[in-house]
């Protein structure tokens, strides 16, 4: 059962699933309307549609590839272009040794299986936070973290290797060490064209960088993506106000696919999948449990934005260019 918020013209169309594709009663989002200025009252219907799937990934990677299918196959039938996996879509292994054993490289099996779906489906998907054996796996022994994007005809378009990696001691949260298996990545990736708008690649952590997200938005990215997987004391502290200051500080639309409930005995995951729009406004949300949910792109409305609010040409590089140098 599919619970329908229907917004006036100027506004994004918000479809909410809840767990198991079924919603007991109709969902409600609560976002704050665009400035009367700001309206863009070209049709909805006209405009791409992207799905967020949010799952509750488990060390069985068989079992996690036909709940993300589902998940997928639903976002084609309702007409979306592009569908977004959280960080660790694959698996959430108990312990650095699993996550390494269980990991493939991309030209594995799991791999393969999402190029037969995105061909299947004909969309173009996010794989959020792949755990990849790279090509220097029999000298390190540790994978990277990547962001990987298919077009809908299944290749690999686009790869990012997550470049902050999160290693934290939270209190009430349990430690993180990403770094006992994983290596950073080098680079950042050039946004991508993609049928939705222009896509930057991150990663989670990621978010709490904003000299990333400004660098991606200075290439062209429209939409910037942090698939996820936040812990409970962290979530319900930072995970939407990250969210939205990254959308508006880029005047970007951004899109959060996460992981979400008891994963085992060790870890769990806040959820909350979201898409925010380039004025802040969360224009769709996932409910509780594995779910997916869908919103419109509206580029033209973007683009209004940054004329009317041009901080891009506002800024004073002279002033902060070095902001990325450790403090002193």
């Amino acid at each position: 059962m599919l619970g329908f918020i229907i917004r006036p013209p100027h506004q994004l169309l918000s479809l909410l699933l809840c767990p198991g594709l079924r919603i007991p009663r109709p969902s409600v989002l609560c976002a704050q309307p665009r400035p009367r200025a700001m309206a863009i009252f070209s049709s909805s219907w006209e405009l791409p549609l992207v799905a967020v799937c949010q799952v509750t990934s488990t060390p069985d990677k068989q079992q996690n590839f036909k709940t993300c299918a589902e998940l997928v196959r639903e976002a084609a039938r309702l007409g979306a272009c592009l569908a977004f996996l959280p960080e660790a879509f694959d698996f959430v292994a108990r312990d650095p040794a699993e996550t390494l054993r269980l990991s493939e490289p991309l030209g594995g099996n799991l791999l393969g299986e999402y190029t037969q779906l995105a061909r299947e489906c004909g969309l173009w998907l996010s794989l959020g936070g792949f755990h990849e054996r790279g090509q220097d796996w029999e000298q390190t022994q540790k994978i990277y973290n990547c962001h990987v994007l298919l077009d809908n005809k299944g290749s690999v378009v686009a790869t990012y290797r997550k470049t902050h990696l999160c290693d934290v001691e939270i209190p009430g949260q349990g430690p993180m060490r990403e770094s006992n298996s994983t290596i950073p990545g080098p680079s950042l990736e050039s946004p991508v064209s993609t049928p939705a708008g222009k896509i930057g690649l991150a990663i989670c952590y990621d978010m709490r960088f904003p000299e990333l997200s400004l660098a991606l938005a200075q290439a062209g990215a429209e939409i910037l993506t942090y698939p996820s997987a936040f812990g409970s004391v962290t979530g319900p502290a930072h995970w939407e106000v990250l969210l939205r200051a990254r959308a508006i500080e880029t005047q970007c639309y951004v899109v959060a696919a996460a992981q979400c409930g008891r994963h085992h005995e060790k870890r769990a995951s806040y959820g909350h999948s979201m898409v925010v729009d380039p004025w802040g406004t969360v224009v769709a949300r996932c409910s509780e449990g594995p779910g997916l949910c869908l919103a419109r792109i509206d580029l033209r409305y973007l683009r209004q934005l940054r004329q009317q609010l041009p901080v891009f040409q506002h800024r004073r590089p002279d002033l902060y260019g070095s902001l990325g140098h450790p403090r002193s």
